[in-house]
């Protein structure tokens, strides 16, 4: 896919993630509302309540890591409150590092990288991602591991016959990171899996 599709690509999953952000939040208010009358609170309206704060929280990340990237910054509490809420309940937990506001292309990229770790990581662990001098490292530690290495074979250039939707995070990593002059590297260890770039 050349650069003029990766950024139509990331224009559209923008449009997408702003336009369901609306009606997502707009039924979050509803719940809201409900709550602050007599109606009957159940089982029903908590799983509703959840759902739709778990949509949220994934399109939250989604727009930052498949959506148009730029030079603008974005704050940790901003990227920690994603990150937070998008793993809420799961399995991983994310410790994201760095204090200062980072660029909007970078952070996509962690987030990507936070992706690709998250399938390799099934049976949980934690995912820390660091930036040091504007390197960045996103490992991935657990004692379990499923490692595609098809899929990671994608972050060094690598090809393979056929993608699945639910991997596709691994080959918008490998495209974009020319774009943002960024070399990717990988390290694949017992219980630590690591990208860096």
């Amino acid at each position: 896919m050349g650069q003029s599709n990766i950024n139509l690509a990331a224009l559209i999953g923008s449009r997408i993630c702003h336009d369901l952000i609306s009606p997502i939040g707009a039924i979050n208010n509803g719940l809201e509302l409900l709550g602050m009358s007599d109606a009957r609170e159940g089982p029903e309206l908590e799983l509703i309540s959840e759902s739709v704060g778990n949509a949220s929280a994934r399109i939250r990340f989604f727009r930052i890591a498949y959506g148009a990237a730029s030079d603008q910054s974005l704050g940790r509490a901003e990227v920690v409150s994603i990150l937070s809420d998008s793993m809420h309940g799961g399995r991983l937990q994310v410790a994201y590092g760095p204090l200062d506001p980072q660029p909007r292309w970078a952070v996509r990229m962690a987030f990507l990288a936070v992706q690709c770790l998250e399938t390799s990581l099934p049976y949980g662990g934690r995912i820390e991602v660091t930036c040091v001098d504007g390197r960045w490292d996103i490992s991935g530690h657990s004692a379990k591991q499923s490692v595609d290495q098809g899929l990671w074979g994608l972050l060094a250039g690598k090809e393979v016959d056929e993608l699945a939707p639910a991997h596709v995070q691994f080959a918008l990593l490998a495209s974009v990171a020319p774009d943002a002059q960024r070399k990717l590297q990988t390290d694949i260890a017992p219980e630590r899996l690591s990208i860096r770039f």
